[in-house]
């Protein structure tokens, strides 16, 4: 992903939160014949505060994608949507589209057995925890040697990445009343609407003016 640095994210508490919050990626590796794009969930390691990701896939992916013999490249999609040029107002413009994306880059640590199991319990524990009735791996119907088998065909990973790209594009460089009516399209009921993109846009806004108020009161506290 080319990276613009007026829509950069670099705070890892953020990039953290993005991938938390939209766990469905895509992982692209490559093998003899060229390129593939597979598409699994992966989670933040519970036992990490950094950017590591584990998660898993099913054979034969992990020959198609060299997994843990190359680097992965693993993207989170974030909130994304149209942008009309007539949100703008009354000036030059064309149609755009914002979007949030994070993605990791490194070579993959492989799991053994047992603690690809745990990375597949944590993942259907993580989406299982959510409802009012869960039903865990380990919950019966489901047995040791079942759960064995399962665990068999897929293959589990830790990626800490080595290279990050993350990209904000939420209308950074437009005027504040574009932001905002913007947001107003995006959170209201027509063709393009899209509510967690205006949340995102909403987040990031905020945080720009805060920013701004700030600064502009430092100088003044200093007199």
């Amino acid at each position: 992903m080319r990276q613009n640095p007026s829509f950069a994210m670099t705070d890892v508490a953020e990039l953290r939160r993005i991938i938390a919050a939209n766990p469905w990626a895509t992982l692209v590796g490559r093998d003899e014949n060229g390129m593939t794009a597979s598409h699994y969930a992966v989670l933040l390691d519970p036992d990490r505060d950094d950017l590591t990701v584990v998660g898993h896939v099913g054979r034969p992916d992990d020959i198609v994608l060299g997994l843990g013999a190359q680097e992965l490249l693993v993207v989170f999609q974030g909130p994304h949507g149209y942008i009309s040029p007539g949100w703008y107002g009354d000036v030059a413009a064309v149609p755009t589209w914002n979007y949030v994306a994070v993605h990791l880059s490194g070579t993959p640590e492989l799991l053994d057995a047992e603690e690809n199991l745990r990375v597949l319990d944590h993942l259907v524990d993580h989406f299982e925890s959510r409802l009012a009735d869960p039903r865990g791996m380990w919950a019966p119907p489901n047995d040791a040697a079942f759960l064995r088998r399962l665990e068999a065909g897929t293959i589990g990973f830790r990626l800490t990445p080595t290279r990050v790209a993350a990209k904000r594009k939420l209308s950074q460089n437009k005027p504040d009343e574009v932001i905002e009516n913007v947001i107003l399209e995006l959170s209201g009921d027509g063709v393009y609407a899209e509510p967690r993109l205006a949340a995102e846009m909403r987040r990031a806004h905020d945080a720009r003016l805060a920013a701004r108020d700030a600064a502009t009161a430092a100088p003044a506290a200093e007199r």
